[in-house]
């Protein structure tokens, strides 16, 4: 995935440097930008149905390892359909300041355990009924400049703070137990959009960071954040986008450890004022 997100900022980058310099430098009123970047408030809500891939461990009792339970394959977990909520606020051509909440719910209420395993220092037999909840409240607080801005397209850097507050619990008839980890997470990416249309324009982002075992052998942990879409803007007041994105979280504070991946496709609609 890393070498797909390099070459489309490379390419996006031999574009817009493409621009002759007359047109680089020519200052230009907002009436030439393509439509849908005359705007100063832009909200957007999508409909998400992403693949999941979770996997997590636990130890509740000193001494007693837990098992590194994968919720699908173990726990049954399916697709589920989220909603997502981003809000984009602009003072100036270049600066941006943006909110992003995406609410991930899972529930399996009817799983039973294919394996014996440990979680939270208790042993949850082969066979018997488990009901699975994972609870995911994922939020972003960007600060993005765009160091490149032409009419049909930008280049531009991410500043954010990330917060994930993950809780995921398993009941069985004989247990209820649970954990609940949550942490503000710095991260720094790149943005670029092109507009092979005047009113359809080609975004992509990657932002993220990791933190290796090198600096702490009982800390270890990840977060990247890939999406890539399409928008049709019908005036510079509305418009609809799909897309592909994908999280990919990781975790590791002594014995506990969280892998948590989805990624799938996802539509929805934007108003700008």
């Amino acid at each position: 995935m890393r070498t797909r997100v390099a070459m489309f900022f490379l390419c996006l980058t031999f574009v817009l440097s493409a621009v002759p310099a007359d047109a680089q430098y020519a200052v230009r009123s907002s009436s030439d930008r393509a439509t849908g970047e005359n705007y100063r408030v832009e909200i957007s809500g999508f409909l998400w149905n992403p693949t999941p891939d979770i996997s997590i461990a636990s130890e509740s009792i000193p001494g007693v390892i837990g098992d590194k339970i994968d919720f699908v394959e173990d726990l049954g977990l399916e697709k589920t359909t989220f909603r997502q909520l981003r809000v984009v606020l602009r003072p100036a051509t270049k600066h941006k300041f943006r909110f992003e909440f995406t609410p991930i719910n899972y529930e399996q209420p009817n799983g039973e355990l294919r394996r014996d395993v440990v979680f939270n220092g208790i042993r949850y037999s082969v066979g018997i009924p488990v009901a699975t909840e994972v609870n995911w409240n994922a939020y972003r607080f960007i600060y993005e400049y765009d160091i490149i801005y032409r009419d049909r397209g930008y280049l531009g850097i991410l500043l954010e703070a990330k917060y994930t507050d993950i809780r995921t619990e398993l009941v069985s008839p004989f247990n209820n137990e649970f954990v609940h980890a949550r942490a503000p997470i710095p991260a720094i990416g790149v943005i670029g959009r092109v507009y092979p249309a005047a009113n359809i324009s080609i975004t992509g982002e990657f932002s993220g960071i990791r933190w290796p075992s090198s600096f702490d052998e009982d800390y270890e942990g990840k977060y990247f954040d890939f999406d890539i879409y399409g928008t049709v803007n019908f005036t510079d007041h509305f418009g609809v986008q799909a897309g592909y994105r994908s999280f990919d979280v990781f975790y590791r504070i002594e014995e506990d450890e969280g892998d948590l991946k989805i990624k799938g496709f996802y539509f929805g609609g934007l108003v700008r004022f």
